[in-house]
């Protein structure tokens, strides 16, 4: 969430950042400007009437101590009218700091000074690419073509239990999955990643804590019983950690990295580009979140990039790196980098991971702090990053190193499977 001040004295910035977005802020910044103003005097009217209050108070002790007992009932009907007058602003104040709220949770991020205007995907820049595309034999498989040839994936059996997009892992598929889980937590922790295992479910307060809600409201499951989101990202419980935390300087950087399952409706996702693997409503994702001073968030945020680089080159696929464009940023990043692995069967690329700076936009709304060097409490920022999903990578794996006598394993693996081929 954007701050009001910054919003009050960067009225300009923040609606030209917003346009990268494609977003038309004009009318949301000057309501949340005209807002910000009736609160604060409601808050000024509200503190000065119970000073009034307090003063009189005091005084009508003394007069009764001093037996002037007339003058203090007649100064009783005044501090009367004043708490009265004190309720009605305190009932105004909140009114309003709901509505400004609400108007906030409106604004997404704004972007960084470099990331590129754009309305959609075809915008993004790509920035890097690295790794030989395989050259495959004649007749080479998709992987959900694959996965039913070798019995490692079974996408009928789990639409019956659950739906479309529910795939049950199967034999060697089942352990490759698990593998690919534990080489990723094991890359992370060694990286300075503190393990967590984290809730699958979350509260309302969380979602809006990462800026899941308002925005993607309609692309989670919800419980409506018990007001409980299945979450789509081990980002939300896993940054949920620090939220109403007050931490020292000395504590950053934090770094925590979990593996869950995750859970999107992904509503009006059809078509062939979306079949085996590619889409699903549950999936595994291992990710990495971060803490950070304000200085150092965007060496952070390169160190990450770095890192997950170094888990594609172990695992020898070929992958490039996008710089997404204001349109395709996400609605609380400052900045996101997008993987993709090249699928050589699909002839197409596919998201594997995405990395962003939320600056101080998630810490705003989960009142995540730290007290700086001058004992002031400042905001940190948050960053967060796949690492990584395993559908798309799994998809990968199969299709770019299928041979005609099976599928070959990475090496980086083959420790964590127990096995070198799929046959």
């Amino acid at each position: 969430m954007l701050q009001v001040p910054f919003i009050r004295d960067n009225k300009e910035t923040v609606i030209a950042g917003l346009a990268k977005r494609h977003f038309d802020a004009k009318d949301l910044v000057e309501q949340v400007i005209v807002l910000d103003e009736e609160r604060r005097t409601l808050q000024s009217k509200l503190d000065n009437t119970l000073a009034e209050s307090n003063v009189i108070s005091k005084e009508i002790g003394i007069l009764y101590k001093s037996g002037q007992g007339e003058k203090a009932n007649a100064l009783k009907e005044k501090t009367s009218a004043l708490k009265e007058s004190s309720k009605t602003l305190t009932e105004d104040l909140n009114t309003t700091a709901e509505k400004l709220q609400n108007l906030l949770y409106q604004l997404p991020n704004v972007p960084h000074e470099s990331v590129p205007a754009g309305k959609s995907e075809e915008e993004n820049e790509e920035i890097f690419n690295e790794g030989e595309v395989p050259k495959l034999f004649d007749g080479a498989q998709p992987h959900w073509e694959l996965a039913k040839k070798y019995d490692i994936i079974d996408f009928e059996l789990g639409n019956k239990i659950s739906g479309a997009g529910f795939p049950v892992y199967k034999g060697k598929g089942a352990r490759l999955q698990r593998a690919l889980i534990s080489y990723f937590l094991d890359k992370n922790t060694a990286a300075g990643y503190t393990e967590y295992q984290l809730p699958h479910l979350v509260n309302e307060a969380s979602c809006y804590g990462t800026g899941q809600l308002p925005d993607k409201e309609g692309q989670m499951y919800h419980d409506s019983r018990d007001d409980l989101y299945l979450i789509p990202t081990a980002e939300v419980p896993g940054t949920n950690v620090f939220r109403d935390v007050l931490l020292n300087e000395s504590d950053l950087p934090i770094g925590i990295t979990g593996y869950t399952p995750c859970f999107r409706r992904e509503a009006g996702s059809y078509g062939a580009h979306v079949r085996g693997l590619n889409r699903l409503h549950q999936f595994d994702k291992v990710e990495i979140i971060r803490v950070e001073h304000p200085e150092n968030s965007y060496n952070a945020f390169f160190g990450m990039v770095e890192h997950i680089k170094s888990i594609l080159r172990e695992l020898k696929l070929p992958y490039r790196i996008l710089k997404l464009c204001g349109g395709d940023t996400g609605f609380p990043s400052a900045m996101t980098y997008d993987f993709e692995v090249f699928s050589t069967a699909q002839d197409r690329w596919l998201e594997i991971s995405s990395v962003s700076n939320f600056e101080t936009y998630q810490a705003n709304r989960l009142k995540l702090r730290f007290k700086n060097s001058d004992g002031k409490n400042e905001l940190a920022h948050t960053l967060n990053g796949s690492s990584l999903a395993l559908p798309r990578v799994l998809a990968g794996i199969l299709e770019n190193y299928q041979t005609e006598n099976g599928i070959s394993i990475p090496d980086v693996l083959v420790p964590y499977t127990g096995f070198k081929n799929i046959q």
